[in-house]
């Protein structure tokens, strides 16, 4: 097999992987949001500790 007969199956492999699964990256990564620097919008310290508070030390 040529380099050029394997390159041209390679790109028909990934070809065919993008056309079964699609776009595997999303547009917008999560350090291009406000959300990914960790600036979840108004709430206090208290309501952050209470979400991370884990479920058996009660509620």
């Amino acid at each position: 097999m040529t380099s050029s007969a394997s390159e041209r199956e390679r790109r028909e492999r990934l070809r065919r992987a993008a056309a079964l699964l699609g776009d595997l990256e999303p547009s917008t990564t999560r350090d291009e949001t406000p959300e990914g620097w960790g600036e979840r919008g108004a709430g206090s310290r208290d309501d952050e500790l209470r979400r991370d508070v884990p479920p058996h030390h009660g509620g």
